[in-house]
């Protein structure tokens, strides 16, 4: 396999105390300033990551409170209310109801404090029926009774803000940090039948901080009944959600390792019933071999090349964050990219579609993504030789785009490769990576076996891609036309645009990139002789 979980867990540099920034002062002191302004008795707990993260030196910006006796509503009201006794403003208060049948048992309130989202809930203790994982009484737990009902130890750590001490009521939490050991608190299958999405919870900071699955949390997490309760009871949305933090993780080969080693694979990743050509046997391990591949060359070539420099997606994100998560979805999915299914109108669609849009439910925009992606491959796996060695000679069985215009010899591969990478735009690099790693691995058997040397890929892939560069071809998409669709009239005399308009500008522009130097006037010039020619012969 391209990973294998590791037998023997890491050393791990655990601190004794937590050291507050002057932030998080800030914070608490509001806080503790709120019982006082009251006079309440409670305590206040950080709970869960923050704790986990401090104690390994990291940063952490994900502050959830837990309160003893007292909702996060109520608490949240009693903020706001000293915040402005002290002549300070709340901000963006919201209450977040909760919905046990998608297993979030807990409401919890939310608001600012010094510019950093903080959350509320109180600790809890549930009872459930025999027959069901819904708890049917919720009470006011002790902090041990919710540390218990956490998902794993290392995320069972309280820290006491009253007392300014690390609380481990498990009495194994930090043993665990310090030994790299992902365990439940309780037994756990019924951790998992409690809430399912703990399974991929713990894939994702086993793999995150490379520490090992407990060997009953492996064999919880692979039994039936809690691959069935993942399926139906955690909504796909929830479920999408961890994968992308895993694949946008430092160990996305390893999470995706896991979920394939643990028979989670079609569970997380589900297809709609009758796929065409039916699901190949070992997909899955095929489809973790391409993970692998795809991201030790991505290592190997510097991922920095990839992405655009300082451009940012809608969300915020950094463009090369949206390439490199993208790029491994394309990459795991490559096994699927022939694979069809019939929708309700019975169109045949790409099962790769049906992953994202109802499996994960993510973005419409990322699948459309991912399949142009495999699109491009047919046409990458064609010019490669050319691209390789930057001659055109190669290009006699390559006739996409061809009958655009009639393009001279030397021209022929700036041309083909100029509308492809129109197509794909900035992902072309992606696409000319994967195409690289098909072409030149020879069969399934060896990309399975790692039966190849990544820096031959390399190699052959910055060939092509210097190819590309010394064509001029890097933003091709951004070439701005020579001739206008007025223009492109005026010449056919047509009163308005259409096919023909349509077709006319395909062919301009590969004559455009067919004539890198030509101006306007050329090209325009061009038009009227070839379209002149071709009326005579009507």
């Amino acid at each position: 396999m391209a990973v294998a979980a590791s037998s023997s867990p890491p050393f791990v540099q655990v601190r004794e105390k937590i050291e507050l920034t002057d932030i998080e002062k800030k914070i608490f002191d509001r806080l503790l300033g709120t019982l006082r302004h009251f006079g309440l008795q409670n305590q206040l707990r950080v709970a869960g990551g923050w704790v986990r993260d401090k104690l390994l030196g990291k940063d952490c910006y994900d502050i959830d409170i837990a309160l003893d006796n007292m909702l996060g509503s109520e608490f949240v009201e009693k903020v706001a209310q000293y915040l402005l006794s002290v002549g300070e403003e709340a901000q963006g208060i919201a209450i977040i109801p909760s919905n046990p049948d998608q297993s979030k048992h807990l409401e919890t309130a939310r608001m600012r404090i010094c510019d950093m989202w903080i959350d509320f809930v109180n600790l809890r203790c549930e009872e459930y029926s025999d027959n069901s994982r819904i708890p049917t009484k919720q009470k006011y737990g002790t902090a041990e009774e919710d540390a218990y009902r956490r998902d794993l130890t290392i995320n069972s750590l309280f820290y006491n803000i009253n007392t300014n001490l690390v609380e481990d009521y498990t009495k194994r939490g930090i043993e665990d940090l310090k030994s790299g050991k992902i365990v439940t608190p309780l037994p756990a299958k019924a951790t998992f039948m409690d809430d399912p999405l703990r399974v991929l919870r713990a894939i994702r900071f086993g793999a995150r901080f490379e520490f090992v699955l407990d060997k009953e949390l492996k064999e919880a997490a692979s039994c039936d009944d809690v691959k069935a309760a993942l399926a139906a009871k955690i909504s796909r949305e929830r479920i999408g959600a961890e994968v992308d933090l895993m694949i946008s993780g430092n160990q996305p080969v390893k999470a995706m390792t896991y979920i394939c080693d643990l028979k989670l694979f079609w569970v997380v990743f589900s297809l709609p019933p009758k796929i065409e050509p039916a699901e190949p046997e070992g997909c899955d391990r095929l489809s973790i071999a391409y993970l692998d591949a795809t991201w030790n060359l991505i290592q190997l070539v510097g991922y920095a090349s990839f992405s655009v420099s300082g451009k940012s997606t809608k969300n915020g994100s950094s463009w090369m964050d949206e390439q490199r998560r993208l790029s491994l979805y394309a990459a795991m999915f490559l096994p699927l990219r022939e694979t069809t299914y019939k929708d309700n109108k019975s169109k045949k669609n790409p099962v790769v579609n049906f992953i994202f849009r109802d499996s994960l439910k993510r973005k419409v925009s990322d699948a459309e993504t991912v399949i142009n992606i495999h699109h491009a491959l047919k046409k990458f796996l064609l010019l490669l030789p050319s691209l390789a060695s930057n001659e055109d000679f190669q290009l006699t069985e390559v006739d996409w785009a061809s009958e655009l215009v009639d393009i001279p010899v030397h021209s022929k591969l700036r041309v083909l490769t100029g509308f492809l990478l129109r197509e794909i735009k900035g992902f072309w690099r992606v696409a000319l990576l994967m195409s690289t790693l098909l072409y030149e691995i020879d069969s399934t058997e060896d990309l399975l076996n790692k039966n190849f040397q990544l820096d031959k890929l390399k190699d052959a892939f910055k060939a092509a891609e210097n190819t590309v560069i010394q064509l001029g071809l890097e933003k091709v998409w951004d070439i701005k036309p020579l001739v206008n669709g007025k223009e492109i009239m005026n010449v056919l005399e047509l009163k308005s645009g259409g096919p023909l308009v349509r077709e006319w500008q395909q062919k301009l522009l590969a004559w455009q990139l067919a004539n890198p130097s030509g101006s306007a006037e050329e090209c325009l010039e061009w038009m009227k002789q070839t379209h002149s020619k071709r009326l005579k012969m009507v």
